[in-house]
């Protein structure tokens, strides 16, 4: 069936539209005396298209104020979820598979394998995010369209449905027939329209009918509280980008570059210092536990950017410095937006290199040392007339369920070395020669035993401390990134902006006209409506018409 929206003003609505929107009048229920429905000033939307399509369906189903809510109230649930156990992202090194069980029982296992110890960093919460974000994009559009259409294109002279069906309005001959009634309907209209211009009002004439209108912007408030909203889902939405953010915790032992993780950066700590409280500053508590308390700790920390080799573990990487901070707790290093926190240390000795010298046992001649770093060892070593090529290198050397070597972790705890030597004496494909930097190593593993013959002609040995650099503290640093964090701001504040529009300021208008000396007097506002009430009140007392301001408002005697 066609339906027919044409007013009799001559102008044609769209389907969907409940007043005019050029004379206002009504095109339903127009005998009705109850105010009118003003929202978006009866201009249809989208979402009120007739015989919808896919595309129009799925417009309808984002734009629902209904769905908005839903998704909104989900999205909550979801981010409360995160916050019944701590998420995998605040700790530093610790299995989660083992964590949540042997912390919070059962109920930690369950809460692991739903996933939701990743809560925010999820699919289906940023899925979430993106719908709530659609949600107010299309909603938005849906309704700020037609309110800019509606509010651009005001007549003045409005049907007299329209400005009487107001919940604001006012009705009475103002003129007899012994008047003049043109000229002084005009002279009316300008002495009204300088009572509304001295309330700030903006007003526009034609003939004898008046619009008065202040405070339009306020109107756009909320929207522009979604436009904040939906920066501020964007660039938590962005986080999830390479390079956007970053929140982890490093371990960077004394003396030795450490890449962080993700850039071309890396950091050095040159020297860790820590100052301790004396027994006599220290509380009764800490002082019958025997425990030391640090009063202060700090990093000495250089930041190096790396120019070659960055990815390569076989290559020592080409570093430029380009920041030097000491850090503190609470004092950050910040360069170009990487942030690097002093979150906690260990004293924790840990080899960084060693020196070690080649003799000959049976002779006991000495052919030189080589340096041997325990994060990147050089491939090759030319020590006298020896040649040392690395064939494997174990951090902390250990033995899996076959036998076979392995390394547990990355830290230098039990550095081992496994090198082909060539040289004099030595078969000429070279023979396999396993070093232990540390002595306790060396008798654990039973190094001499492993190395067979070659023991016996050759050692490779420290002579002395000298020759020995290891780090005696590791400092744990919290690297942070977050390049979304200023468009965060910049939603928040926009946001704002929106909301003090929309609740400091009212916009209100009103339309008069005045027919054969008869004046019909309709005012409208979107908020307090106590305020225009008594606005229009006394505009009518300076003239001229007496009026309880109670008597104006529909329904209140």
């Amino acid at each position: 069936m066609i339906q027919n929206t044409k007013c009799e003003c001559g102008h044609q609505n769209l389907v969907g539209t409940v007043l005019c929107e050029s004379c206002g009048k009504p095109l339903y229920d127009d005998e009705s005396t109850e105010p009118l429905e003003m929202r978006y000033d009866g201009v249809a939307r989208r979402s009120q298209k007739a015989n919808p399509g896919l595309l129009d369906k799925v417009w309808n189903f984002f734009s629902s104020v209904k769905i908005a809510i839903y998704i909104i109230i989900i999205t909550l649930l979801g981010a409360a979820l995160g916050t019944i156990f701590t998420q995998e992202s605040n700790f530093i090194n610790f299995d989660p598979s083992t964590y949540y069980k042997e912390t919070y029982g059962t109920i930690g296992e369950i809460y692991y394998m739903l996933g939701l110890s990743h809560t925010y960093e999820s699919w289906w919460f940023i899925t979430l995010l993106f719908m709530l974000g659609t949600s107010l994009v299309v909603c938005s559009l849906d309704r700020v369209l037609p309110l800019y259409r509606a509010l651009n294109k005001q007549q003045i002279r409005k049907h007299n449905s329209f400005i009487l069906r107001q919940k604001i309005s006012y009705n009475s001959p103002i003129l007899t027939q012994n008047d003049d009634v043109e000229q002084k309907s005009k002279e009316w209209i300008d002495h009204a329209a300088v009572l509304l211009k001295k309330q700030r009002y903006r007003v526009h004439t034609d003939g004898t009918a008046l619009l008065a209108e202040k405070n339009r912007f306020s109107r756009w408030g909320p929207y522009i509280n979604h436009i904040g909203l939906i920066i501020f889902l964007l660039a938590v939405l962005m986080r999830s980008l390479p390079g956007w953010n970053m929140d982890q915790y490093v371990a960077f032992p004394e003396g030795t570059p450490v890449k962080i993780p993700s850039t071309s950066y890396y950091l050095k700590n040159e020297k860790f210092t820590v100052d301790y409280y004396s027994e006599a500053e220290m509380s009764d508590d800490f002082r019958a536990k025997q425990q030391s308390v640090a009063k202060i700790y700090e990093t000495k920390a250089v930041l190096y950017k790396c120019t070659a080799n960055c990815d390569d573990p076989l290559k020592e990487p080409t570093l430029e410095e380009v920041h030097r901070q000491d850090i503190v707790v609470n004092k950050p290093l910040n360069y170009k937006g990487l942030l690097a926190y002093q979150y906690d240390f260990k004293e924790d000795p840990l080899l960084i290199s060693v020196k070690p010298s080649l003799k000959n046992k049976q002779t006991g001649e000495v052919y030189g040392s080589m340096d041997l770093s325990m994060t990147r060892p050089a491939e090759e070593y030319k020590v006298g007339p020896y040649q040392f090529k690395l064939k494997g290198y174990f951090p902390e050397f250990g033995l899996d369920d076959k036998g076979a070597p392995m390394t547990k972790s990355n830290d230098a705890k039990a550095p081992a070395f496994i090198f082909y030597i060539t040289g004099p004496g030595l078969s000429s494909g070279g023979q396999p020669f396993i070093y232990f930097p540390r002595q306790v190593d060396k008798e654990t593993f039973a190094q001499d035993q492993i190395n067979g013959d070659i023991a016996n002609k050759l050692e490779l040995s420290v002579n002395s401390m000298a020759d020995v650099n290891f780090s005696s503290y590791t400092s744990y640093l919290n690297i942070r990134v977050d390049r979304a964090l200023p468009f965060i701001w910049v939603g928040a504040g926009i946001s704002m902006i929106g909301l003090v529009m929309g609740f400091y300021w009212h916009h209100r208008r009103v339309w008069v006209r005045i027919d054969e000396g008869k004046l019909s007097l309709g005012a409208h506002t979107n908020k307090n409506w106590f305020g225009i009430r008594n606005e229009v009140a006394q505009v009518l007392k300076k003239s001229g018409i007496q009026v309880d301001p109670k008597t104006l408002e529909a329904g209140v005697l």
